[in-house]
């Protein structure tokens, strides 16, 4: 098991490198479907492997100059208290805490996993609308504004499904940064994505809905896995890959919704 474990670590930390997104979106329902993990403890682990992972990528943007801190803070003071709510309101709601909420999150999930779907095919037409219409001549207030709206949003999915702030979080900042560069939106949404896992990583485990066993198992083959699949990014069309993992990710997410 802890083998099979290393290497779906592995094959995900791979996607991870070749495409830049599909880790909460594949790991997760891996641990659910092909593991059996209970859907809280999927999500709380992923969530801190997520944040780990995430820290590294965040340190090479940062130091490359590619994160504008003042949209990570943005996003950062609607999607932190958003996760504290979204934890404590489940935990209270469940009548196991978020053990007892499994029905709730695999829903989530599988929303999540759609949604993400959705962006990832959709992402280049979402960019080229923003452009040609009123989003780039957005009064700064306003674009401020939504970017916290978007930080509340990413912020409750994010803790219910740990899957949206990759896929989502840099499909939104496409559309409210139309003129920003694509590497400064990425590290940007790499940044916040790091406080917010971990925040909601250490509530999940607070609650009683993290493995660490399993958690190092992931670590033990993704870190590898993104390394080797960093390489073979220019080597592998992006015209096939996203359109294959999106489909996964609609087969995936409509089973989750209909359990």
């Amino acid at each position: 098991m802890v083998l099979a474990q290393v290497i779906s670590g592995f094959a995900v930390g791979a996607v991870v490198g070749i495409t830049g997104v599909g880790g909460g979106a594949l790991m997760t329902p891996l641990l659910v479907l092909l593991f059996g993990v209970a859907p809280a403890t999927a999500v709380g682990t992923d969530l801190l492997y997520a944040a780990i992972t995430k820290s590294g990528g965040t340190l090479v943007h940062a130091r490359r100059g590619n994160v504008d801190w003042r949209i990570v803070g943005r996003l950062a003071a609607g999607s932190l208290p958003a996760a504290a709510l979204t934890l404590f309101a489940v935990s209270h709601l469940a009548p196991h805490g978020l053990g007892g909420a499994g029905k709730l999150i695999s829903f989530a999930l599988g929303v999540a996993l759609l949604l993400t779907a959705i962006a990832l095919i959709f992402r280049r037409r979402l960019l080229a609308w923003s452009r040609s219409h009123a989003v780039a001549a957005l009064p700064a207030r306003r674009r401020a504004q939504l970017t916290v709206l978007t930080g509340v949003i990413v912020g409750a999915l994010v803790t219910l499904s740990s899957v949206g702030a990759g896929a989502l979080g840099v499909t939104a900042l496409f559309f409210l940064y139309p003129k920003l560069p694509a590497l400064r939106i990425v590290g940007s949404d790499l940044a916040h994505a790091v406080p917010l896992t971990l925040l909601a990583g250490l509530g999940h485990w607070w609650l009683g809905s993290v493995d660490w066993a399993l958690l190092f198992s992931l670590l033990a083959g993704s870190l590898p896995g993104i390394f080797v699949g960093s390489h073979l990014a220019a080597r592998i069309p992006e015209r096939l890959l996203r359109p294959t993992l999106a489909g996964m990710l609609i087969l995936v997410g409509g089973k989750l919704i209909a359990a």
